[in-house]
C-alpha cells in the first residue's frame, strides 16, 4: 500500500468528484485523522485550516458525500475522492465549488453532461408545463422511439459528408438516451459496471 505524503502542515489537498459524472465538486484538505475518518466512516472529512479542526461534509447542511472510492496520485500527495453527492457541495448552494470560468469557455467540453442529467432528473421530480423533456417522461412509447428514431438519423448522418449534421444527430441521441436511462431509473453505477465488464474481457 502507497504511504500518503503529508505536507510540512500533515494536510494533504483532497480533490472530490462526482462519482457518476467525474464533476469536480471541490477541494479541500486533509489530516491524517480525517483520512482514517473516511476509511472508518465511508464519508468525506476534511481539516479546516481557518478553524483548525475536522470536520465533515455535510455535518450542518446535511449534503454529505458517501466515497465510492479513494485515489492517489503518482506522487502519493493528493487524494482522489469520488462521491454520490447528497445535495449541493458546494456552501453556495451550488452544485459544485468550481462555478465561475475565468478564461476560455466550457460549452465544448464534458461540463455539459451533469448539467444535462441534473435538468433532466429535477423535470422528472418537479415537472414543468411545456417541457419537452416532461413530454418524453410522460409517454413511455415517445421516449422509446425518439431513441430509435435519433439512432436511425444518426447513422444516415454518418453515411454522408455533413459534418455538422452528423454532429447534431449526435448530441439528439445522447440527450434522449440520457432521458431514457431517467425515465427507466437504470443506474450509471451499473451500467459502468457493465462497460468495465467489457474492457477487461476484450483485453
Amino acid at each position: 500500500m502507497t504511504g500518503l505524503k503529508y505536507d510540512q502542515n500533515g494536510l494533504i489537498p483532497v480533490i472530490v468528484q462526482d462519482a457518476e459524472t467525474n464533476e469536480v465538486l471541490m477541494l479541500a484538505y486533509a489530516n491524517e485523522e480525517a483520512y482514517g475518518k473516511m476509511l472508518e466512516t465511508g464519508r468525506t472529512h476534511f481539516y479546516s485550516r481557518s478553524r483548525q479542526k475536522l470536520w465533515m461534509k455535510g455535518e450542518e447542511s446535511g449534503h454529505v458525500q458517501d466515497i465510492v472510492s479513494i485515489q492517489t496520485d503518482c506522487d502519493a500527495d493528493t487524494l482522489l475522492v469520488r462521491v454520490r453527492q447528497t445535495g449541493n457541495s458546494c456552501h453556495l448552494e451550488r452544485p459544485s465549488c468550481f462555478d465561475e470560468v475565468l478564461h476560455g469557455d466550457i460549452s465544448g467540453t464534458a461540463a455539459i453532461i451533469p448539467e444535462l442529467r441534473r435538468i433532466i432528473r429535477d423535470r422528472k421530480e418537479h415537472p414543468v408545463e411545456g417541457s419537452y423533456t416532461n413530454k418524453l417522461l410522460s409517454d413511455e412509447d415517445k421516449v422509446l422511439k425518439k431513441v430509435v428514431e435519433e439512432a436511425g438519423e444518426l447513422a444516415i448522418a454518418g453515411k454522408g459528408k455533413d459534418r455538422q449534421s452528423q454532429i447534431w444527430e449526435a448530441a439528439d441521441l445522447i440527450y434522449h438516451q440520457m432521458v431514457l436511462l431517467e425515465y427507466l431509473d437504470l443506474p450509471w453505477e451499473e451500467i459502468y459496471r457493465k462497460l468495465d465488464l467489457r474492457h477487461k474481457g476484450g483485453k
